[in-house]
């Protein structure tokens, strides 16, 4: 027969179980730690890495925010900033306009002024012109 129960079968069955303990001792549980072990720092790298992602998803969103609150606070102040421009340069116009009118208006007055001389002077000029005329016309005079 192939297979029979004697005293060697259990002497292997023996074998075999010291040689399963030892082999458990030796090697198959150090390895199951040092697996396990593994397994939790892949799982705490894993988790921390989420955590980080997360934080740095949330720091994005704050800074974004921040950069919009900027943003919007840096354009009020340029509308304001604009208006009061506006205000000073309409205010400054209106100024040199008002000069301008009073140099204009001063300008016109010295200029009646000297055309109401001349019409005044106008029958006299008149006269020595056409003296002068008339001297050249006829030649007296020369």
């Amino acid at each position: 027969m192939f297979l029979s129960v004697d005293g060697t079968l259990i002497v292997q069955l023996v074998n075999f179980a010291i040689f399963f303990a030892i082999l458990n001792v030796v090697f198959l549980r150090p390895v199951g730690d040092a697996i396990r072990k593994r397994r939790e720092y892949i799982e705490s790298v894993t988790s921390d890495a989420e955590r980080y992602r997360l934080e740095a998803q949330a720091s994005r969103a704050e800074a974004d925010a921040k950069r919009a609150a900027a943003r919007r606070s840096a354009d009020e102040r340029l509308v304001k900033t604009r208006s009061a421009a506006d205000t000073e340069a309409a205010e400054i116009a209106a100024r040199f306009g008002d000069r301008a009118n009073a140099i204009a208006s001063e300008a016109r007055d010295e200029v009646e002024a000297e055309v109401q001389a001349a019409r005044a002077r106008e029958p006299e000029l008149a006269e020595a012109l056409a003296r002068g005329l008339l001297e050249r016309a006829v030649g007296v005079g020369r």
